[in-house]
């Protein structure tokens, strides 16, 4: 019978050998000395009585004993253990006393009172973890439960125990903590069947049942809104949202009577949600992101605010109103698509025709929702109006990032940058500026940018400087470059912090987006005020002329 050697020495504690004529230290160093031990102890006879009886006791199905027999052979044999020492030759022992030993008070307390030669390992103590997944969402606490169900009952307290979706929104805002808003996206999901009334037994499995109750508020408005199946939200998903809006805040009465114009600024606000929190831009909203993004502060800031232009994220009437008027300026023939032609109109003729040829490509940033060719849609031009306006933005360094990576290999090369710059140098040139060529234009953008490699820049470098904004428009935007140009020439010498102060004094909280959508629609206001006094009456337009505000 062959038997494998153990490899693994450090199971024999040398000391529970108990063996007078070696000494530990010897043991311990001698991994071969170990197994020539263990061969000797398998060569006794008193060990081969020990493996038959135990597999005679295997065989009959009585309780085998092992320590017991181990004990057996360990007294019998231990006294005609043959020496590894020739007679006379054994090192000495160190003389050591019966009281005060470590090695006595280690042998009263270890496994070797058995009579083991090899030391036992006491199997590890089980310790229950806690389930801290759960495939359904963790479930309420008894407290939690108890509280909610008592709420539940007090607003279903009727004979019908369910509540029709006028009533509902109670249920939303007590129950739910949720915006009133979300209340008839929230009813369709209890009322399965159509039946216009939502039960309460039918509430509770949804709410209670299905551990609605202890999910985040992303979590749950994610579940509430999207389709079943589906593990995503698209645009469609948020129209429900839209018009209870439009139907129930106060800040939105005036356009109850303008179903065109409700529609338009329901798709700008689902516009700008997609634009800042699907970070993919695939056109569909994960958990993920939904998590990651500002969309449920946003909605309850809506819900508790009624002057809704207070709500700059995304819910503000008077940034749809400068995103519309823009888009119906640039329109001519209000068709609700612009073309080349009517972009390079944007701003003044700011941008450079190289810079909007690359946005019509349709290779960079992003494909055009509108299906004509040559066309850009409302859509696109609200995520183009985004990026132009507000280049403090990641999504929107992004955005002019792939534009000017023409090659599309995630660096801009001293070569790229130089192909836009040079129509703009072109331009100076025709306005009598005086001309910065571009070399110098190269240097002032690797000082203000550090990159982290001198013949190129990533989006990485971009993303971590505040003024990456004016590289691009350095590039392609005229006029905010020469705004650029002509600052205080005392903040040139300033840290760019400093700089962006100056910018920011108003309030630290706005963003660039901000405060041009507040002085662009201060100056359309003005201009519509002055054409409705030059027509002697505010009530009437033409809207086939004019801009329908």
């Amino acid at each position: 019978m062959e038997i494998d050697t153990v490899e693994d020495v450090t199971c024999l504690d040398p000391e529970l050998l108990q063996l007078p004529e070696v000494s530990p230290f010897a043991l311990k160093t001698s991994p071969q000395l170990v197994d020539d031990l263990f061969s000797q102890w398998l060569s006794l006879p008193q060990t081969g009585h020990m493996v038959k009886s135990l597999i005679n006791d295997a065989k009959a199905g009585t309780t085998v004993n092992a320590f017991a027999n181990f004990s057996n052979v360990n007294v019998v044999g231990s006294n005609s253990l043959p020496s590894m020492f020739p007679s006379g030759n054994a090192p000495p022992l160190s003389p050591r006393s019966s009281s005060g030993s470590p090695r006595t008070s280690k042998q009263k307390s270890s496994p070797s009172a058995l009579g083991s030669p090899l030391k036992l390992v006491s199997e590890p103590m089980q310790e229950v973890i806690p389930q801290f997944y759960f495939q359904n969402g963790r479930p309420p606490t008894k407290e939690l439960k108890e509280q909610c169900l008592s709420k539940i009952n007090h607003l279903f307290n009727n004979p019908l125990n369910g509540l029709q979706i006028d009533e509902f929104k109670t249920v939303t805002k007590e129950v739910c903590k949720l915006p009133s808003f979300l209340s008839s996206a929230l009813f369709r999901k209890i009322d399965v069947d159509c039946a216009r009334i939502a039960i309460r037994d039918a509430f509770i499995k949804f709410w209670v049942d299905g551990n609605m109750l202890t999910m985040d508020k992303a979590t749950q408005m994610f579940e509430i809104l999207k389709r079943p199946g589906c593990k995503h939200l698209t645009q469609v998903d948020f129209k429900p949202v839209l018009r209870e809006l439009l139907a129930t805040h106060p800040g939105l009465e005036f356009l109850r009577n303008a179903p065109e114009f409700q529609d338009r600024y329901a798709e700008t606000v689902i516009y700008r949600i997609f634009y800042h929190i699907n970070r993919s831009g695939n056109g569909r909203l994960t958990l993920r992101e939904l998590k990651r993004g500002n969309l449920v502060a946003a909605m309850q800031h809506a819900d508790e605010e009624e002057d809704i232009n207070k709500v700059l994220r995304y819910f503000s009437y008077e940034h749809f109103y400068v995103m519309y008027c823009k888009f119906w300026e640039l329109d001519t023939d209000h068709d609700f698509f612009i073309d080349r032609e009517n972009l390079i109109r944007y701003g003044n003729h700011a941008l450079t025709y190289r810079i909007v040829d690359r946005i019509f490509s349709q290779l960079a940033p992003r494909k055009f929702t509108s299906e004509v060719e040559g066309k850009m849609g409302y859509e696109d031009f609200v995520y183009f109006m985004l990026s132009e306006e507000d280049k403090s933005s990641e999504r929107s360094l992004e955005y002019w990032f792939k534009c000017i990576d023409l090659d599309g290999n995630g660096v801009l090369t001293p070569n790229e940058l130089q192909f836009f710059y040079e129509e703009q140098l072109h331009r100076m040139e025709c306005m009598a500026q005086e001309p910065v060529l571009f070399e110098d234009i190269l240097c002032q953008i690797i000082d203000m940018i550090a990159p982290e490699r001198k013949d190129c820049i990533t989006i990485l470098d971009l993303k971590g400087c505040k003024l990456s904004g004016n590289v691009f428009n350095i590039l392609f935007n005229l006029n905010k470059f020469m705004a650029f140009e002509t600052r205080d020439p005392f903040l040139i010498q300033q840290p760019a912090w400093n700089f962006l102060r100056e910018q920011e004094h108003e309030d630290p909280t706005l963003t660039e987006w901000d405060r041009f959508a507040h002085r662009e629609y201060i100056r359309l206001s003005m201009e519509e005020d002055v054409e409705d006094a030059s027509n002697g009456s505010a009530e009437v337009w033409d809207e086939s002329l004019e801009a329908p505000f």
